[in-house]
């Protein structure tokens, strides 16, 4: 089980991510435990922030298709993974599997 805290993640998409990875212990930002992965919608908070304030931490950043300076963000912050929302919902298991395999 990793600790996955979500930056940024609207309480819709949360549920569904919270549907997706129930194995998961998903946690906001204002949590206390040290995540193992975090999971950032880029179209909603500052990518450079996210990547600065977790370093050490791997980061999963998506947004919608349509938002390719959302996508070039999370790639220039250095995001461990950066994909569109549609292909998170499709592949969430594997994606947090590749990127927190000890969680």
């Amino acid at each position: 089980m990793a600790t996955i805290l979500l930056c940024g993640v609207d309480l819709f998409f949360r549920g569904k991510l919270e549907a997706l990875l129930p194995e998961h212990r998903l946690i906001p930002v204002d949590h206390t435990d040290p995540p193992d992965l975090v999971i950032v919608d880029i179209a909603r908070v500052d990518a450079q922030e996210v990547a600065d304030a977790y370093p050490d931490i791997p980061i999963l950043g998506y947004t919608n298709h349509t938002d390719t300076a959302g996508l070039r963000a999370g790639h220039s912050a250095g995001f461990d993974q950066v994909v569109v929302k549609s292909a998170l919902v499709e592949r969430a298991r594997e994606l947090v599997e590749e990127l927190a395999p000890s969680g």
